[in-house]
């Protein structure tokens, strides 16, 4: 079969796996390389040291595959769907939508597995190596090479039909003819840029992901810097606002068929409050095979109690209170002090000072004590006072 013959049938085979989209790209060293490592350089990419590793792979996907040539690069759209009502109540409008369903990592990825076997078997003696998300691939720059889109302004590779979608590939050692790239679709557009409440965008192409809503509530473990969690508002799992505001997201486009990134049962009903109180055995049942794992049971209700923080709904309290009082990660009372803090009230200033009483750990001390600090400046009423503080907590 000659080249354009192969990629007919690479299409073909993609098509059936259930991909929306399909394009080849040739594997040769990325133009970015300096501004990459410059990138790293600066520290942009926050906590994720596994982005500054197996740099010279990144850099040059021929290295991770000995005798890789080509790139079949995939694309499954995860919003809009059809059948599927955006999600509402006190948690999921506040959840990216990538994460509605179940995780696209496992999913797509067993459809590239299946698909990079029947392509060695096709064309042996073909060798193949598939990614989701996980491997040194830059993956964005490969899918534009392919022509699955073109990076906008927020960094997400974009099309005239939007940016909600996900992206796979599988490195070849076949010879095929590259798709064509797209042009620049962002002009003099910079909406994303002016809606990014953290300005992690400082400027266009560029992501300082130090700053980014999404590395807070998916990729820290530990207390958000106090300076970030206002600007966090009351997203709990990543972030969507860069993509809501983009005019091609505007646009009306397709409507994707992928019933997998649907909103299952078992969460539909979840909402700030039960969050915050979940117990670790109904955690695991409601967030199995949920892309909302990666932040941990103890990531999910830090950001929840950030959420009811800047919500600073009074139904809150009595939650957040419960949290401080008993909650065994430091992190997520830290967070409830933070959040009682902010909602102010009796309620809360008795929350806080029967928590000081008890509370053994000195970042958490911290925060109640700010926190009552500025309960006390916003009443111009002096401090409490007889607090010992430091004891062991129960």
């Amino acid at each position: 079969m000659d080249p354009a013959g192969i990629v007919a049938r690479l299409r073909e085979l993609a098509s059936e796996r259930g991909f929306d989209r399909v394009g080849v790209a040739r594997l040769e060293p990325s133009p970015h390389g300096e501004a990459y490592r410059s990138w790293l350089k600066k520290g942009h990419h926050a906590g994720m040291e596994y982005l500054a590793q197996r740099v010279e792979e990144r850099l040059d996907p021929r290295t991770i595959l000995p005798g890789a040539r080509s790139a079949l690069c995939v694309a499954l759209q995860y919003w809009p769907l059809a059948d599927a009502e955006e999600p509402s109540g006190d948690l999921w409008p506040r959840v990216a939508r990538y994460a509605h369903g179940r995780d696209y990592h496992n999913l797509m990825g067993k459809r590239l597995k299946r698909l990079a076997k029947t392509l060695r078997e096709e064309f042996a003696p073909c060798q193949t190596r598939a990614y989701v998300d996980t491997g040194p691939v830059l993956e964005r720059e490969l899918a534009a090479k392919a022509g699955l889109g073109v990076v906008g302004k927020n960094t997400c590779l974009l099309r005239r039909e939007g940016s909600w979608f996900l992206l796979g590939e599988i490195l070849l050692t076949l010879e095929l003819p590259p798709d064509e790239p797209l042009t620049d679709l962002c002009g003099r557009c910079t909406r994303c840029l002016e809606a990014c409440p953290t300005e992690a965008l400082s400027e266009p192409f560029h992501l300082d992901s130090s700053r980014c809503i999404s590395y807070w509530t998916i990729e820290h473990r530990e207390s958000v810097p106090r300076e970030m969690r206002r600007q966090i508002g009351d997203w709990v799992f990543g972030c969507d606002i860069c993509q809501e505001v983009c005019p091609w997201n505007i646009r009306k486009g397709p409507v994707g068929e992928e019933t997998d990134f649907h909103l299952p049962s078992q969460r539909q009903d979840l909402d700030l409050i039960q969050l915050l109180a979940l117990p670790r055995d109904e955690y695991r049942e409601r967030f199995r095979g949920s892309a909302m794992q990666r932040a941990r049971l103890e990531g999910l209700k830090r950001n929840a109690a950030t959420a009811m923080g800047n919500r600073g709904d009074e139904k809150y309290v009595a939650p957040l209170a419960t949290a401080l009082a008993q909650e065994e990660h430091a992190a997520v009372r830290c967070h409830a002090a933070w959040a009682l803090g902010r909602i102010g009230g009796e309620p809360a200033l008795r929350a806080l000072t029967g928590a000081r009483e008890t509370e053994g750990e000195a970042e958490v001390l911290a925060e109640i004590d700010q926190a009552l600090a500025e309960l006390a400046a916003n009443a111009g009423a002096p401090l409490p006072t007889g607090l010992p503080g430091g004891a062991k907590r129960p």
